[in-house]
């Protein structure tokens, strides 16, 4: 990848130099290299295979306020002049925005750490077959008679470079990885018919679970949701496990962006510190964790990452901004222009999802949600689920067709505990979260 960086580091700086001769006074571009391999396979066959292998470039100009946007697949000199004469022009016809602009110099990151990031996977499409295949085989086999269909294995290998140079002197790019393998398989009781699925992925491929492993996962998920029961309207504790609750987390890192709060559109407005979470939650930003799937030396503007708490003592300590909506809420940019970078929910016990589950003497664990019933001006919450019914500490069985419902803020401010049971898969890392109370509706 040395000579891919080199030689869009080299077509960024053209493309700059074109800017400037255009008579922009500002501008940026982000130019990449990736390159991947898919495979999918479904009872043993194999449905795709795809190799993808490309080059992009994206310019921005600014001339007084006016900003022009373009993008080309195309590199070569004369698409790369095309491109900026596209982005001039289309700035000629924008509205003049006060708050537009690069970064602040002063912001962007002077010698960017090298994090590790890049761990390519030499995988051939032979082989990914054959994980693909067995990881599905491994799903089907345990429980032959149950488990009647698959929707397939699937692998990815990906790995790529990206390189972000400005007006102000600022240009650099690092390799990046990341590879998957995932199954989802179908199991049938009588009449009813469930499916569920699992998933690995990581930057490095030695840290990917076993195919046989995740499959294997696969179908114990699918199984527990066989003979599925619906509940009545009742108020009871839920537990949302680790892959469920980084979506909870994030609802309200949406709610603290930059965009959101200058729109007056976020359900924790002006929440600059106040007390949203229980007293003992914190909810801290690591950008530099070496190898994570969220971790990254700059944002999507080049301003430096840093560590720092967004949560702290159960209150807000801060907002996510890029460099826009910190200038349209009169604040300082805090590097997040495309988004949070490792957000590690801190665990409020050594406890993981079984003692958690142990210690509920009635109440719900979400395993699915569905639909988009979430309010971001209001905070209100309602989502179709399925799940597992506990009582007295043990899963008496599935649930579905249900609706659980309550407010954000509600929900947050009721807590009860996290688990330490962290997913790291993903830019949010938390463990299983209980909430003490919501509403189920049911049929």
């Amino acid at each position: 990848m040395h000579a891919e960086l080199d030689t869009l580091r080299q077509t960024a700086q053209s493309a700059l130099a074109l800017a400037r001769e255009a008579g922009a006074d500002q501008a940026e571009v982000s130019a990449g290299f990736e390159r991947g391999l898919s495979v999918s396979v479904r009872l043993g066959d194999v449905e795709t295979l795809e190799h993808q292998q490309d080059r992009s470039l994206s310019i921005t100009v600014y001339f007084g306020g006016r900003r022009g946007s373009a993008a080309t697949a195309d590199i070569g000199p004369e698409a790369l002049a095309q491109t900026v004469r596209k982005a001039c022009s289309i700035a000629t016809h924008t509205a003049r925005d006060e708050y537009a602009g690069l970064p602040e110099p002063e912001h962007l990151a002077d010698s960017p750490p090298d994090l590790d990031l890049h761990h390519p996977w030499a995988l051939s499409p032979e082989d990914a077959m054959a994980l693909a295949r067995e990881c599905e085989a491994a799903a089907l086999a345990v429980d032959p008679k149950r488990l009647t269909n698959s929707e397939g294995a699937s692998v990815h290998t990906g790995s790529g470079v990206r390189v972000l140079a400005n007006s102000h002197g600022f240009c650099a790019g690092y390799p990046s990885s990341y590879h998957s393998l995932s199954c989802a398989v179908l199991g049938r009781d009588g009449d009813a018919m469930e499916r569920d699925f699992w998933y690995t992925a990581d930057r490095d491929p030695a840290k990917l679970d076993a195919a046989g492993s995740v499959g294997r996962e696969a179908a114990r998920r699918t199984l527990q949701r066989l003979g599925a029961t619906r509940l009545d309207t009742r108020e009871v504790p839920v537990l949302f496990p680790p892959e469920l609750a980084r979506g909870l987390v994030g609802h309200a890192i949406a709610a603290l962006g930059g965009t959101a709060q200058y729109r007056r559109s976020s359900f924790l407005l002006d929440a600059l510190g106040e007390q949203v979470f229980p007293a003992w939650l914190s909810i801290s930003e690591r950008p530099h964790l070496r190898g994570a799937t969220g971790s990254a030396p700059f944002d999507a503007e080049g301003v430096a990452t840093r560590d720092r708490e967004l949560v702290a003592g159960g209150r807000i300590e801060g907002y996510l901004l890029s460099s826009y909506s910190a200038r349209k809420l009169g604040r300082t940019t805090t590097g997040n222009a495309g988004g949070a970078h490792n957000l590690l929910v801190a665990a409020s016990t050594g406890d993981g999802f079984d003692a958690l589950v142990a210690g509920l003497d009635r109440g719900l664990i979400v395993t699915e949600l569905m639909g988009q019933g979430v309010n971001p001006v209001t905070g209100d919450y309602s989502r179709g689920a399925a799940g597992l019914w506990v009582e007295h500490g043990r899963i008496t069985g599935p649930v579905h067709e249900i609706t659980i419902a309550g407010n954000l803020r509600r929900m947050y401010a009721g807590i009860v505990a996290t688990g330490s049971d962290v997913d790291a898969r993903g830019s949010i890392q938390v463990g299983s979260v209980l909430v003490d109370r919501m509403t189920i509706a049911g049929g």
